[in-house]
């Protein structure tokens, strides 16, 4: 299978992961009038169809490799399969937590939240559990990036028409956090110890996981909206080619950047902390989206200009120290 043998290769996958977890969400955006509960059926099969031709294609460069992808999957045991797949499992239904709470607080109170709870809940964990990079530099460039996400929130809070904060829509925003942040130590258990799953077949196993959960939680939330009225499953078999083509494609870049993640955290180089915190960075990838792309602030004043101004610089200097983190010494 592909592992980067040099950090320059393996910090390139992360920053690919950073660009597509900020990147696929501009599939559902172009689905105007789709809900987001039939969307997510087809988003899902997207990342369950790339991690298989990912596993089936870099995963087998050697296909005599007892680490190549169908020969670790047979030799893995149950303890690390269900670790990768309860890794599915929990990102997942931080997942759809965190788009119910966008759903009735907005993006500017729910991804702020959930995704830097997320992020700072997750980089501890994983850290603690593979102590790898150097930590003032790791854990300085964390905070950077939570700076940032918070002056982020402000600049959307200043351009908001509804001042409203639902207190739902934030208690949602902090239990997503918390389950996403707890996703990824169960992915780098996977990744070691003896009979260890490779990062290919830990992305498939995951993807299973995302699957096998969906079908309840997201059908909960078809039937029980947390707002619009309920949706069938006949709405979705109505819905056109594009629709559909969107939200696999929209699984896809988000499967690919998990992936690239993934097998970046597993070179020995980088480690899981490093990984995550810095594939987190798709919060500025969104950003750069919703302000050059969507013109989401188009017309704002002065003090929202500044505030992303300072957001982007916070960004950069704080993924720079964690991108630094596993080649400078402590």
């Amino acid at each position: 299978m592909f592992i980067p043998a040099v950090y320059a290769v393996a910090l390139f996958m992360m920053l690919l992961s950073m660009i597509c977890w900020g990147s696929w969400a501009n599939t559902q955006k172009l689905c105007r009038n789709w809900r987001f509960e039939l969307f997510y059926w087809d988003y899902v099969w997207g990342i369950l169809i790339v991690t298989i031709l990912m596993g089936f294609t870099l995963g087998r460069t050697d296909a005599l490799s007892p680490n190549s992808f169908l020969n670790n999957l047979r030799a893995a045991d149950g303890h690390h399969l269900l670790l990768a797949f309860v890794g599915g499992v929990l990102f997942n239904i931080g997942n759809l937590l965190l788009v119910a709470a966008i759903a009735i607080a907005g993006l500017a109170v729910a991804f702020p939240i959930g995704i830097g709870l997320a992020l700072v809940v997750g980089s501890v964990l994983n850290y603690l559990i593979t102590p790898k990079g150097n930590p003032l530099l790791l854990f300085g460039g964390i905070g950077l990036v939570c700076v940032a996400i918070v002056l982020d929130a402000l600049a959307y809070r200043k351009i908001s028409l509804d001042l409203k904060v639902s207190r739902k829509g934030i208690i949602l925003s902090l239990v997503s956090g918390v389950v996403i942040g707890l996703f990824y130590p169960f992915v780098a258990r996977a990744l070691s110890g003896e009979n260890h799953l490779g990062p290919y077949t830990v992305a498939m196993v995951f993807a299973i996981g995302v699957l096998a959960c969906t079908i309840p939680v997201n059908y909960m939330f078809m039937r029980r909206p947390v707002t619009g009225h309920p949706v069938t499953m006949r709405e979705y078999v109505r819905g056109a080619g594009s629709l559909h083509l969107s939200g696999v494609l929209g699984g896809v870049i988000w499967g690919v950047g998990t992936i690239c993640n993934f097998v970046a955290s597993y070179a020995q180089m980088v480690g899981p902390a490093t990984s995550y915190a810095l594939g987190q960075g798709a919060t500025m990838i969104s950003a750069l989206w919703g302000v050059f792309v969507w013109k989401e602030f188009k017309g704002a004043g002065p003090d929202v200009k500044r505030l992303l101004a300072l957001m982007f610089v916070f960004f950069i200097i704080g993924l720079a120290c964690v991108a630094l983190a596993p080649v400078i010494g402590f």
